[in-house]
């Protein structure tokens, strides 16, 4: 494997994130000399952790709110200051808030780490996601256990002791539900889905199709970089999500789309500031003529869907290009987009488990148990970094014309985030007070506390035009101009 990604590499350096910003920055293409307008103070840990979670989430928010004053300097032409304090970052990337006051139920109470019958004497872990019923009640009922949510704990660990991990992770993909087994390091390494996503960039911008460049939206320096630009956000848990969340406070129209049918968390009332929220059913034809009336007069279409299942519905990257030439298709995988997982489905809690990452901080803490990240970094690295991608194929877009495919996989974050190396002592941080960094706002689910976004510009502040609201608040129109 490469000696980027070994475990045990220290950082820590001063210029730790900027490193990694760097990284980025040039593989995007993106001109050396804006990296000089890019401040990212601080390079001490913020939260316990033996892994470089604090520059991760630092640079790839830089790298985001950086693109964003790029495509400003490209419609103005001079350039503004950004700076990405490293502690705000981190702590907006904690998924903490409240409404009237009420701090929401994130996890399921079956959601979680459960031993299996040992192999070879040594014990099994597996990680269930629960969060959404129809997976709980497929997990319980490939366990035998009763389906619904009165099923106890205790009862999924007994069901768990009669199967092996990798055994049970197999019959659970089968039936398509979201389960992962525990390994180390070692052993995703030499898995053939880690051998697949081995040679690809953590932020991959390809050139689909031929396109002339499409004519930016009339704004004014006092704008907000993205101004007129117009998002599909066709995304529901959190990476994607935070991306359009991300583009929303640069100024883009993002325009959430959900299919009525299926559940949502209720972590949708943070990620949601600044969108308009509409439904829309992709298996009805009218739906499908909507979704293409409004791809039209888009620039970005991003999309959390299983590789090929929006492909299926008439709307993959080929598909999207040909329909509306120009525009920069944005995709999120679980483990990439090729390999033997590349349908396979996957969260962020579930990605840690099976690619090493619970097993290693365990080692580097000496727990018993399998420990996980102090926070989603996989998640929201991930979202800042399709952010990145989208607007640097924007930049792209803007001064060689063409349409463009961003793709970016909570596995090979992971990979990225191990090449950033570990972090000695990292395990001892305090977890500093969120309190300074919350503003509260009206939403359509309730007052909301949340964090502020922490990328600060000299001359475009980033802001939240429209409120939070519930899916279907709005139609599947785009407002006027």
């Amino acid at each position: 494997m490469p000696s980027d990604v070994r475990e045990g590499r220290e950082t820590g350096g001063t210029d730790s994130a900027r490193h990694a910003l760097a990284g980025l920055w040039e593989q995007a293409g993106l001109p050396p000399a804006a990296l000089d307008h890019i401040d990212v103070p601080g390079n001490a840990p913020v939260l316990p952790s033996s892994f470089a979670v604090a520059d991760a989430i630092q640079a790839s928010m830089a790298a985001a709110a950086g693109a964003a004053a790029e495509l400003w300097h490209l419609r103005h032409g001079r350039r503004q200051q950004v700076r990405v304090p490293r502690e705000q970052a981190v702590l907006e990337s904690c998924a903490h808030f409240t409404l009237d006051g009420r701090a929401p139920q994130v996890w399921d109470k079956l959601s979680g780490l459960y031993r299996c019958g040992d192999v070879a004497g040594a014990p099994g872990w597996v990680r269930l996601h629960a969060n959404f019923a129809h997976h709980r009640d497929g997990a319980l009922k490939l366990l035998g256990c009763p389906v619904g949510d009165r099923t106890e704990r205790s009862a999924v660990e007994q069901a768990l002791r009669g199967w092996r991990a990798g055994e049970f992770e197999d019959a659970a993909a089968q039936a398509g539900l979201v389960v992962a087994a525990l390994r180390s390091f070692d052993e995703w390494d030499r898995h053939p889905q880690a051998l697949a996503l081995a040679d690809e960039p953590v932020v991959r911008i390809d050139r689909i199709g031929d396109a002339r460049p499409i004519d930016a939206p009339p704004c004014t320096a006092a704008d907000r970089p993205l101004h007129g630009m117009r998002v599909l956000d066709l995304t529901r848990i959190l990476a994607g999500p935070v991306a359009g969340r991300t583009l929303a406070a640069y100024g883009a129209e993002v325009l959430l789309l959900n299919a009525p049918h299926l559940p949502n968390i209720e972590a949708i009332a943070e990620t949601s500031r600044g969108k308009r929220s509409a439904h829309l059913d992709l298996r009805e034809h009218a739906g499908r003529e909507r979704l293409q009336a409004l791809l039209a007069d888009a620039q970005v279409f991003v999309q959390g869907y299983r590789p090929g299942g929006l492909a299926a519905l008439g709307f993959g990257a080929a598909q999207l290009a040909a329909l509306r030439p120009g525009i920069v298709a944005v995709s999120l995988s679980a483990y990439g987009a090729s390999g033997p997982w590349s349908a396979r489905r996957g969260f962020d809690s579930l990605v840690q488990t099976a690619t090493g990452f619970n097993d290693a901080e365990a080692r580097a803490s000496g727990a018993a148990k399998p420990q996980a990240l102090p926070l989603q970094a996989l998640d929201y690295a991930a979202g800042y970094l399709l952010a990145f991608g989208a607007q640097a194929a924007l930049w792209r877009q803007a001064r060689e014309g063409g349409s463009w495919h961003v793709q970016v996989s909570l596995a090979g974050v992971g990979r990225w985030l191990r090449s950033l190396g570990r972090v000695d002592g990292g395990l001892s941080a305090q977890a500093p007070d969120i309190a300074p960094h919350l503003v509260s706002e009206p939403s359509g689910f309730g007052r909301l506390v949340a964090a502020r976004h922490a990328a600060q510009f000299s001359e475009t502040p980033p802001l939240w035009r429209w409120p939070s609201m519930p899916p279907g608040t709005h139609d599947a129109v785009w407002p006027p101009r």
